[in-house]
């Protein structure tokens, strides 16, 4: 008799088994959910991250195209445009010892882009970084995904401002990051 009673209580009993189970389920369901959460928030970051990054080199390339410019247009509306800018508003137009470089926001040329885009038109570059001669000039989407962009030319304080602004659905939600730079007419980034 006292071995059928000692083994009745050396172990648990099913509802003890249950309530452990149901309590391990229950932190097992949070402990994935935040983990979930982590990993959303995780590509939230990476993608403004990687559109911030785009609108850097975008910005850069502007930039480089200003240090080679021998001559920037206060109404770039008023320029003879680089090439066709297809109904796109042109935002900045610079001179250059090989050719003429027009910047436009607008429509995109295809439906492989985001929303509306900055296209440059110009000379392009050469293997040695330099604005290269000759040949045909291309037109080429610089950024896609804009809302807004600007360039502002203010030939008295011999400075350039730039402005790109993008939204983008990320996570269910939408995000909106803007970058501006403030240049000298030579392309120098003011502070």
């Amino acid at each position: 008799m006292k071995s059928i009673r000692a083994s009745k209580n050396a172990g648990f009993s099913l509802v003890e088994l249950l309530l452990a189970l149901a309590l391990g389920m229950g932190l097992f369901g949070v402990i994935l959910q935040a983990l979930l959460a982590e990993g959303r928030n995780s590509g939230q970051l990476v993608r403004l991250l990687r559109e911030k990054a785009f609108q850097r080199r975008s910005l850069d390339l502007v930039a480089s195209d200003l240090r080679q410019a021998k001559g920037i247009s206060a109404w770039p509306e008023l320029a003879e445009p680089a090439c066709s800018l297809a109904g796109r508003a042109p935002v900045l137009h610079l001179e250059t010892a090989v050719g003429p470089i027009s910047y436009s926001f607008g429509r995109a040329p295809s439906a492989i882009w985001r929303g509306q885009v900055l296209m440059r038109c110009g000379p392009p570059y050469g293997l040695d970084g330099l604005l290269s001669a000759g040949g045909s000039t291309p037109n080429r989407v610089v950024i896609d995904g804009l809302m807004a962009t600007g360039a502002e030319v203010s030939p008295s304080e011999g400075v350039l401002r730039l402005e790109l602004v993008q939204q983008f659905a990320s996570g269910g939600r939408e995000q909106t990051i803007r970058s501006q730079r403030l240049l000298d007419l030579t392309g120098l980034e003011l502070l």
